[in-house]
């Protein structure tokens, strides 16, 4: 037979293009059974059960995901967009100053656990695993860790000459409960050229000034020393200028409006070099709870102070055209990868010792040292050789920073 087209079929096939008004020749004739013409039974499966799915739209429905797989996915999803939340308000939005507190290690062991977990999720492990491996090495180059793991930082003890022996330590409240004697011997077996020390005050409800310049002097006979507000720098190096801060008379306004970061220049060989002594306010405060309004007043108020402090070393860092160091308690994490000091500033970390380079806390507080609040970041015309944390005899919560910085013998590239 040929159909309406001129085309031949095929004998034996059906004429599908047949008058629809017509009965198929294929079909039941007149003589079938109503066995004949009905369908599959139920609780049957054939070629009619597959033809009339196709024609229901789509073939076979979906399986649904497992309560793993959902579990999986939604923490992934939940933990993906926390951290671009992590990147994006970080130093920029107050109330985030609380999550800042986030030991940075969390960054790692959440997406590492997720990674862990990922083959109960079967039908999307085949990408949803790569993702994890991003969110893993992400979180260890915002925590450190890829310094720590990969290598990298300083590694010499030995730099050229001229060089300075430099020690940066919180002393948590000075000698407030501590012997006065012990603790400034404590200083002098450290035998530094420079001391960088922070919380050089008393506390009572509020920031008590001390004057123990008598002390210091008598225990460094041949050290200058420098003293604005909470800050003392002591320096064997000659001391060319100081930077001071003018701040109101009366009350602790030399505390909450004084400088946070103090600069002493000296001189190294040739150079003058400017030492920044940094203590940036702290971001919470233990004694309030986060069910009051204080709390959160405080957090923003201390979000502000930081950030004023912050601008102004940036600005100062900026404007300075002599070698820099900038060292000291941040009382941040984030330095360095969230948190930006100033132009041309180069983070170093600490050679050798754990994967997790941490100082704080080592007393005071019952938890595990599981930040870093310290730091030491130079311009690139300086080198810095043995650099690493050092404990102290229950003085302060905080390691201690030292280092030896020596000029590099390089410019300093475009700031």
């Amino acid at each position: 037979m040929s159909d309406d087209r001129g085309g031949a079929v095929a004998a034996g096939e059906p004429d599908t293009l047949a008058d629809p008004g017509r009965p198929d020749p294929t079909g039941p004739g007149p003589d079938a059974t109503p066995a004949d013409t009905a369908g599959p039974a139920a609780g049957t499966t054939g070629p009619a059960t597959g033809t009339a799915a196709a024609a229901g739209g789509g073939g076979p429905a979906r399986r649904r995901w497992c309560l793993g797989t959902r579990l999986v996915v939604t923490g992934t999803a939940l933990w993906t967009l926390f951290l671009v939340a992590h990147v994006l308000l970080t130093g920029r939005w107050w109330p985030w100053l609380i999550v800042e507190s986030t030991p940075p290690i969390t960054l790692v062991v959440v997406p590492l656990l997720l990674l862990v977990v990922s083959p109960l999720a079967r039908p999307v492990r085949r990408w949803l695993s790569p993702l994890l491996v991003v969110l893993v090495v992400a979180g260890m180059a915002l925590a450190g860790l890829h310094v720590r793991v990969l290598g990298g930082g300083p590694t010499g003890t030995t730099p050229p000459a001229p060089s300075v022996k430099v020690m940066a330590w919180n002393t948590d409240i000075w000698t407030m409960d501590d012997d006065p004697d012990a603790f400034l011997a404590y200083l002098r077996e450290q035998r530094a050229d420079v001391y960088l020390l922070q919380e050089y005050l008393l506390w009572d409800d509020d920031a008590v000034r001390v004057d123990d310049l008598a002390r210091i002097r008598a225990a460094f006979p041949e050290h200058e020393v420098v003293v604005e507000g909470e800050l003392v720098t002591i320096s064997k190096l000659p001391v060319v200028a100081t930077h001071p801060r003018p701040v109101p008379e009366g009350g602790s306004a030399w505390y909450w409006r004084g400088n946070k970061a103090q600069r002493v220049d000296v001189r190294l060989g040739e150079e003058v070099l400017s030492i920044y002594n940094v203590h940036l306010f702290v971001p919470l405060r233990r004694e309030l709870s986060p069910f009051g309004g204080e709390f959160y007043d405080f957090v923003r108020d201390q979000y502000h102070l930081r950030q004023a402090e912050l601008a102004a070393l940036r600005a100062d860092v900026a404007a300075n055209p002599n070698p820099v160091v900038v060292a000291g308690d941040f009382n941040t994490p984030w330095v360095g990868s969230l948190v930006d000091v100033g132009p041309g500033l180069r983070r170093h970390d600490p050679a050798g010792g754990s994967v997790l380079a941490s100082s704080w806390p080592t007393a005071s507080y019952n938890l595990p040292r599981l930040w870093r609040l310290d730091w030491l970041l130079t311009t690139d015309d300086l080198e810095v050789a043995g650099y690493h944390f050092a404990p102290n005899p229950g003085f302060s919560d905080h390691l201690a920073q030292h280092f030896i910085v020596s000029p590099s013998g390089t410019s300093r590239g475009d700031r």
